[in-house]
């Protein structure tokens, strides 16, 4: 005898609470309607219809059944999206029930936070001087990058108490950054001011937002790229915003205002840094800690790629291939072990590659000097381009891989 499908209310709002937790992880809403539909064929409905966009998600189970629509609360940290990744899979493999399932979604908000605050706030300090080391290798400005981060989360955990910090967030980080930076520039104590500003900046950078948007946008889901899209422009132009105040409250030539990279400390800057990141993701996120070592795996893959880009062509070539990196390394831990999310090993990558970041320097060189800032914004539209494309062509080849050795796979059983 066929078992019955579970009930449809519970099934709907299952899959609402898993839709809404899969968005706020960061992924794709393709690849949330995807997987999500995934589910409810497993569960009995498969010809449940799924919309999903970047802050909530329609859905019902078959085409004139009663529908369903769940808001999207914010994002979730990684620790957070280990589980939402455990459920859906456990959900797939028959493991969970409903009611389960349920009950672990709506316990997944309340879910503390793996390290205390203030080990959380030297994680975000570490995760900074990391980035520091790769964009701008320079002892005075590793030093700017640990000040300012300091300053930067001291300003974000205000801004959890007062509505109006957060909502000023951007403009007033960036600001009194670059007035520190410029000030500084012109005593004669850092070079590269622009680029300096990146580092304490990068974790509220919309990075991965805008990269997420382009790859939306490429795959046809038009209404959450182009949403996500505006509002990480918006994003940028804030942030640009605060520095443009900040060049005219402390003027700099407009040579030093150059996206200029300074490099005194050598080979191992890199290496460290890229140690520091994984750390700091570490403690911020709070991702378990068997995934550290293929995250920094993830990491180094993607920046060695991206190097040889560079030293091959130049930043379009590699954004391209370190993003083709990035997608095919998480795709390769998850195959070597089917339990570690791939969505959660990668997604640090994204502040490796700091397409935000890139798109700061360039807005802000627009405002402060309009003839030379149209050629720094094609530049930086370029390589997110190239990002985007090379987390498509990444997943592609990956996808393809998969599905023959899944063939040859059920070949072998057959014979």
């Amino acid at each position: 005898m066929t078992a019955q499908p579970p009930e449809e209310e519970p099934v709907r709002r299952l899959l609402a609470y898993l839709g809404a937790a899969m968005v706020a992880t960061g992924q794709p809403t393709s690849d949330v309607e995807q997987e999500l539909g995934e589910v409810s064929g497993r569960l009995g409905y498969p010809d449940a219809q799924i919309a999903v966009g970047p802050t909530g998600l329609n859905l019902n189970l078959a085409s004139g059944q009663p529908g369903t629509y769940e808001s999207v609360n914010g994002p979730l940290r990684l620790d957070q999206a280990v589980q939402v990744r455990a459920i859906r899979a456990q959900l797939v493999h028959g493991i969970l029930s409903v009611d389960q399932a349920v009950a672990q979604l709506l316990a997944l908000r309340s879910k503390p936070p793996r390290y205390p605050t203030w080990l959380a706030n030297l994680g975000w300090v570490g995760t900074s001087i990391g980035i520091a080391l790769i964009l701008q290798p320079a002892w005075a400005n590793v030093v700017f990058a640990v000040l300012g981060a300091v300053f930067v989360v001291a300003l974000f955990r205000l801004g959890q108490r007062v509505s109006l910090i957060a909502t000023l967030l951007p403009t007033l980080a960036a600001f009194v950054l670059a007035c520190g930076a410029f000030a500084a520039t012109n005593a004669g104590l850092l070079e590269g001011p622009l680029r300096t500003l990146l580092a304490p900046l990068a974790v509220l950078l919309p990075g991965a937002l805008i990269v997420t948007a382009m790859s939306e946008l490429a795959s046809g889901a038009m209404v959450a790229g182009s949403s996500r899209l505006i509002f990480g422009g918006v994003q940028l132009l804030l942030f640009t915003l605060g520095i443009l105040a900040a060049s005219r409250l402390v003027p700099l030539p407009l040579e030093a205002l150059s996206n200029v990279r300074v490099d005194e400390l050598g080979w191992w800057a890199s290496p460290v840094g890229l140690l520091l990141i994984t750390l700091g993701i570490a403690v911020l996120e709070g991702p378990p800690i068997r995934l550290l070592p293929w995250i920094a795996l993830v990491l180094v893959l993607a920046f060695l790629a991206q190097v040889a880009g560079q030293q091959l062509v130049g930043a379009a070539l590699g954004s391209f291939l370190g993003a083709v990196a990035a997608s095919l390394g998480a795709y390769l831990v998850e195959a070597i072990n089917p339990r570690l999310p791939r969505l959660v090993v990668f997604l640090p990558a994204f502040w490796l590659l700091v397409p935000g970041s890139l798109g700061l320097v360039s807005t802000t060189q627009l405002a402060v000097d309009p003839g030379s800032g149209p050629a720094a914004a094609v530049g930086v539209l370029t390589v997110m381009f190239a990002i985007a494309l090379g987390l498509l062509v990444g997943s592609a080849i990956a996808q393809s891989v998969r599905g023959a050795i899944g063939r040859w796979s059920r070949r072998r059983t057959r014979s």
